[in-house]
């Protein structure tokens, strides 16, 4: 049997903890809510970790979050040796707020990245200090210090990033929305979760499920590491936190 969780931080990221019920115990142990702040892997962003806090103050430590049977079934899965909560138990489950803070920024640094750099992705990782973003890019012809410049100015122009919703039809009727070249986001369900940067999305728009900062000025400062090649059409970008270090 699926269940159906209402997913909190598709509306609101900053949401830490709320009071959930648990509705079922799977068979693997793993622990499953009628709603969730726990952001479950997806994307090429981890799934969150964090505790479960029980009536008597004790707690359930979760090792992350995963999706069932569909995208709206999130189950939480317990680091090993934890309590098992009873069915009908409420809960007040709280994400490692520190850890999924890191991941927004970054997710956010991976779309400036996707601006700068408008080639089809062919694949993506969030990391919480290293991320990467592979591009369909023959010939890569930038170079790491001006793709940071861009990317700087970006987070400096402290644009608002924000989430819509459209129609499954909408999106079929603007494709150039996609920038995975492999990867079409889940279609049936009559409408697609967009986040745009920039007012009127004035930066960009894009299909994703993830979590993101505010503004791109949370992001912080940003550079990239290295582009690698992969493959003959393939070059592999990776973002870390910080400033470029001098001489690299």
């Amino acid at each position: 049997m699926a269940y159906d969780t209402a997913i909190l931080f598709r509306d609101d990221s900053y949401l830490k903890v709320i009071e959930g019920t648990v509705l079922a115990i799977n068979e693997r142990g793993g622990i499953l809510t009628d709603q969730t702040v726990f952001y479950a892997t997806s994307g090429g962003q981890p799934g969150d970790s964090g505790v479960f806090v029980r009536s008597d103050g004790s707690t359930i430590a979760i090792a992350t979050t995963v999706t069932g049977e569909s995208k709206e079934e999130i189950i939480h899965i317990p680091a090993p040796d934890q309590a098992v909560p009873l069915v009908e138990e409420k809960l007040w489950l709280r994400i490692d707020w520190e850890r999924r803070y890191k991941l927004m920024r970054m997710h956010a640094a991976c779309h400036l990245l996707s601006v700068v750099c408008p080639y089809p992705i062919t694949g993506a990782a969030v990391g919480e200090d290293d991320s990467r973003v592979d591009f369909d890019l023959p010939d890569a012809g930038v170079t790491k210090e001006g793709v940071t410049a861009k990317m700087m100015e970006l987070v400096n122009a402290n644009h608002p990033i924000f989430t819509r919703w459209i129609t499954d039809e909408e999106l079929a009727a603007n494709p150039g929305l996609i920038k995975s070249k492999n990867v079409r986001p889940p279609a049936g369900t009559g409408r697609i979760r967009l986040v745009c940067i920039g007012e009127n999305a004035s930066v960009d728009s894009q299909p994703c499920g993830g979590t993101h900062v505010a503004t791109t000025g949370e992001v912080g400062a940003v550079h990239i590491g290295k582009i690698e090649k992969k493959g003959k059409e393939n070059r592999r970008f990776r973002i870390r936190f910080g400033s470029l270090p001098e001489g690299e």
